[in-house]
């Protein structure tokens, strides 16, 4: 197959990465290693930094902005436990006009911000029927039918290889960090295969049954560009999906933005005490 080579200047995105990088690092003192990705109804976990530092996204350079309900754009650095961290509230998607590229664009910028670790989350749709409304289920593997790539064009080697590896996508030692922390916490948590669509309609039920044949455990609209922009550049990934409600043709209810809302809201403190509880063996693991 054909191999694009790597031209010797930085790249546009990389060049946007950087700049968008410095902005940030130049508003705190703090440095984190260890970056979340605090999808609908997540993002209650940021208000709980220490030391916290707001940056809306529209102040950010080159960064994308959310316009999704529930996703408040905006960054939020501070300390969980002493440890640094940075903390998106809300991120954006495909369904709201970006590329792939663009909806990965924040990873790019906490790589060179020297981050090593990302806690990935989302609300999600259930498909395996062993779930229920309000489980935490940590993320083993992806399939993406987004029907994009973020890594797709010219390729920057600064960021990181050509062709990256996905055998491990999501990394197995911070997997066993949540089984173990769910167990302290008594939590009944999960884990699954995360599907991956474009969106912004749900699914129809022939599509879920069809999702289920394939493998997966659950079916969303975001997660998966970075994931894989956070692999390729050697950032370590941790994924968990909160699932909202159980996907079409389950339950036979009509799917809503609400009840996706509504089920974060119940299981928020679950959610924060088990962040709490991996957190520092994931600083430790650095």
């Amino acid at each position: 197959m054909p191999v694009n080579k790597t031209s010797t200047k930085p790249s546009a995105e990389f060049l946007q990465a950087e700049k968008a990088a410095k902005f940030i690092l130049s508003k705190t003192k703090l440095r984190p290693k260890i970056a979340l990705v605090l999808g609908s109804g997540l993002g209650a976990f940021a208000e709980e930094f220490d030391a916290a530092r707001i940056i809306p996204y529209a102040k950010i350079p080159n960064f994308p902005r959310s316009t999704a309900i529930g996703h408040a754009g905006q960054l939020v650095l501070g300390e969980v436990d002493d440890i640094a961290v940075a903390g998106m509230q809300g991120r954006v998607h495909l369904y709201e006009g970006y590329s792939a590229k663009q909806v990965a664009f924040p990873v790019r910028v906490f790589q060179r911000m020297g981050v090593k670790a990302i806690i990935v989350t989302n609300a999600a749709g259930g498909i395996n029927l062993n779930y229920s409304e309000g489980a935490l289920v940590a993320l083993r593997d992806h399939i993406n039918l987004q029907g994009t790539n973020p890594l797709v064009g010219p390729s920057d080697d600064r960021f990181g290889p050509r062709f990256p590896d996905m055998t491990q996508a999501y990394d197995p030692e911070f997997r066993r960090f949540v089984s173990e922390a769910g167990k302290k916490l008594a939590l009944t948590l999960h884990e699954g295969v995360y599907l991956a669509l474009a969106g912004p309609n749900y699914e129809t039920p022939a599509e879920i049954h069809s999702f289920r044949t394939l493998g997966a455990d659950l079916v969303g609209m975001s997660t998966v560009p970075e994931v894989l922009v956070a692999r390729h550049s050697g950032i370590r990934v941790l994924g968990i999906s909160c699932v909202t409600n159980m996907a079409a043709g389950i339950t036979g209810k009509t799917l809503t933005a609400e009840e996706v809302f509504e089920t974060g809201a119940k299981v928020k403190h679950q959610f924060i005490a088990l962040l709490r509880a991996i957190i520092p063996r994931i600083a430790a693991s650095l």
